[in-house]
């Protein structure tokens, strides 16, 4: 039986509004959308799902508004089987959303509200250190202030604690305070905004990978969407190929492909089973439509691993 991970977000909560559409629409004009759905989102809360879909016992650290999106929120962290104690509402504040436009091909354009997720400090950290200590990982985003990020990075090297952090949304940052991290997981998008190099090949994703690791993280992975990601450590650098898949909704793959490698590697998997395990996970999460909802179980994810890793 394999280990049951502990694992900890410190991070963002947002409701996705998701419009489905053929074409954009110009400055000035108003169009139809095809469809529309309406759940729960926000990087944080997302890769907690996905960390508690596969199996990990799962404990959210985030603030949510006074309207009617915050009380969903937490009462969803409670059905989802997340701990909640330390998600709390701010009053006056909105809770963080993201409209989403995704088209055909299952490419999306996302804007972030972050409303009280920018609310979300140190202080926050401090006061859920005893649980903290108590986890095997902790997974951090950008949806909440750097300053928050980098001092929860420094509570969890002090404390021996793995983490990982994901710099979505895309933002230049500095890497000074990350130094010693375990996981740096940008995408290409991101990466090419922190790196300041445009990746359209793999080549050009180990180029990044080496100017990230030259910064003091220990680890960086770079997803690269149908391409799989990239595993790059001080020593050496390999290309993971992603599994085929018939993709509707890009939307939230990156959040999937967090969370599940967080419980993959706590539960003892070599680092570069848990990240191709990952990159399964993650592509099977653009087979459905939102975020949240197109996450897999563990016993159905369990079963395309099995069917796919089969000769």
């Amino acid at each position: 039986m394999a280990k049951r991970p502990r694992i900890a977000v410190v991070g963002s909560a947002n409701i996705d509004l998701t419009t489905f559409t053929s074409r954009f629409p110009k400055p000035g004009e108003t169009i139809f959308g095809d469809s529309f759905d309406l759940g729960f989102g926000g990087k944080g809360a997302n890769q907690a799902v996905a960390s508690r879909l596969c199996g990990a016992d799962v404990f959210m650290v985030a603030r949510v508004g006074t309207d009617l999106f915050g009380p969903a929120t937490i009462d969803n962290f409670k059905k989802q089987g997340i701990d909640a104690t330390h998600v709390k509402r701010i009053e006056g504040v909105s809770s963080g959303v993201a409209p989403i436009f995704v088209e055909p091909s299952g490419q999306n354009r996302i804007f972030v509200v972050k409303g009280a997720n920018d609310r979300l400090t140190p202080a926050d950290v401090d006061a859920a250190a005893d649980l903290l200590k108590t986890v095997d990982c902790i997974v951090l985003q950008f949806e909440i202030p750097l300053e928050t990020v980098y001092y929860c990075v420094r509570f969890a090297r002090t404390n021996g604690i793995r983490c990982i952090v994901n710099p979505a949304p895309a933002q230049p940052v500095d890497l000074t305070p990350l130094d010693g991290l375990d996981y740096f997981v940008p995408n290409e998008s991101e990466a090419e905004t922190i790196a300041g190099i445009p990746v359209r090949t793999v080549d050009d994703a180990k180029r990044v990978a080496e100017k990230l690791l030259s910064g003091g993280v220990k680890r960086v992975i770079l997803t690269l969407g149908a391409n799989g990601s990239l595993l790059a450590g001080r020593e050496s650098m390999e290309h993971l190929p992603a599994f085929p898949v018939k993709s509707i909704d890009s939307t939230g793959a990156g959040d999937a492909f967090i969370g599940s490698f967080a419980v993959f590697l706590g539960e003892g998997l070599p680092e570069r089973e848990a990240v191709r395990r990952a990159n399964l996970y993650a592509g099977l999460s653009t087979t459905g439509v939102g975020t949240q909802k197109s996450f897999y179980d563990r016993a159905r994810y369990d079963a395309e691993w099995t069917a796919r890793s089969t000769p």
